[in-house]
């Protein structure tokens, strides 16, 4: 199958490209990236006026499958990435069962494959059960696809445990994703310290449960020599701390969501719950010093941290429900929205740090526009407004505190290996 992009301006940071260009694929593999291509093909896209970039590639996800399918399963959840431009997913490892075997690997690898075009790669967790106590055979299920380790939603909390996993995923040169929580700091919080909090009469965490558990694990990494990632960093004290871990030479990554760099404890007025996230949603500063580490290259990667969850999860007093926002639909126009139409970022360097970044940090070939690669390709219209609309979320699930936001971004097609997956109708 021949499939030809017409007059689209290319954005691929790869080899910082961003002019306008034809792109020719055959049988899944970019053939020709040129001006004025006339041969003769299967498919047709005009993309005028429309951006191309690389399939936006999301590290962090929750696709709740195995386990809890009632609030997404990988069939739902590959429907929502396309929506958002999403041809790579990482899913992480607090499945039930738990991603910490071959068999729960294959199970979801199998069934992505049988029902999406869409790449799954499966994160194995860091400690079997994610119970803290015994490690995972990691090189093992190396074998069976995994392309990181993690125990997102618990912070390893022994130290020894986690210096070994550092030794084992730099053993195996896989990332290890570090969720960076001081329990005894969070027990029974359920937003963020704050006035906010004290208006509400809420139990707040602090900001220094989030930085002094980054500060620990960034220097057990820096101990053995072993790259560490951050996981959905939310507070100025972390950026800070990750910056000058940076400037050390210290081998360290990180991502934030949309919604660390879009909103703040504000939205949680009302005992909103779709509102309610770990790590919480911080102040007016904290959103400040996100937007400048994500300027000034601190923070190297913006993840959706999807985290889906039925209503009755949700349709609760505030200390009872749930965490968790999902995002793949729309983190890309968060991202045009308040970074790159408020000049804080340019346009450039928000896709790279939704798709070279993330395939540099996962390393699977993926996140860049060039002749011999697959074509793995995403096409919006950066001047489209939309609103954020419940009744047409692909997701099973439909808590998002952005329900009702005018956005601007909008997707027209997800193309994975060729194949257009998804088109704005």
């Amino acid at each position: 199958m021949k499939l030809l992009i017409k007059n689209g301006r290319i954005v691929n940071p790869a080899n910082n490209l961003e002019e306008t260009f034809d792109i020719l694929s055959e049988n899944g593999i970019i053939k020709k990236i040129e001006k004025n291509i006339t041969e003769n093909s299967d498919v047709i896209i005009n993309a005028k006026h429309k951006i191309v970039i690389p399939g936006l590639i999301d590290v962090h996800s929750h696709f709740r499958d195995p386990g809890e399918t009632h609030k997404e399963d990988i069939i739902s959840g590959c429907k929502a990435a396309e929506t958002g431009g999403f041809t790579s997913i990482v899913c992480m490892a607090n499945t039930n069962p738990v991603i910490d075997n071959e068999f729960v690997i294959k199970y979801i690898i199998d069934k992505a494959k049988k029902f999406s075009k869409v790449n799954i790669f499966p994160v194995a967790s860091i400690t079997k059960g994610m119970l803290g106590n015994e490690l995972t055979e990691v090189g093992k299920l190396k074998k069976f696809g995994i392309v990181g380790i993690s125990d997102d939603g618990k912070p390893v909390e022994n130290a020894s445990i986690l210096r070994n996993s550092l030794l084992y995923s730099k053993m195996f040169n896989i990332p290890l994703f570090s969720h960076c929580e001081r329990l005894d700091m969070t027990s029974g919080t359920v937003m963020n310290e704050g006035i906010m909090a004290t208006s509400l009469g809420l139990i707040g965490a602090p900001n220094v449960s989030e930085s002094a558990a980054i500060a620990a694990d960034i220097l057990i990494a820096e101990s053995v020599n072993s790259k560490i990632h951050i996981c959905h960093v939310s507070t100025k004290e972390s950026v800070e701390i990750i910056r000058i871990a940076k400037k050390k030479g210290i081998k360290v990554t990180c991502e934030t969501a949309p919604h660390y760099f879009s909103l703040t404890d504000e939205m949680v007025r009302g005992y909103n719950t779709n509102a309610k996230v770990n790590p919480p949603l911080r102040d007016h500063n904290d959103v400040l010093e996100i937007i400048k580490g994500l300027s000034d290259g601190t923070i190297d990667i913006i993840a959706s941290d999807h985290a889906p969850h039925h209503e009755d999860d949700k349709n609760l007093p505030f200390c009872m429900a749930k965490c968790g926002i999902i995002g793949l639909e729309t983190s890309l126009a968060i991202g045009m929205t308040f970074l790159v139409k408020k000049e804080k970022i340019s346009l450039m360097e928000l896709i790279k740090k939704m798709t070279l970044n993330p395939n540099k940090l996962i390393n699977v070939d993926r996140g860049s526009i060039e002749v011999g690669k697959v074509s793995d390709i995403t096409i919006f219209d950066e001047k489209e407004k939309w609103i954020v609309d419940a009744k047409k979320i692909k997701s099973k699930s439909k808590n998002s505190p952005f329900i009702g936001f005018e956005l601007y971004g909008k997707v027209k097609y997800t193309i994975a290996a060729g194949e257009i997956i998804y088109k704005d109708d």
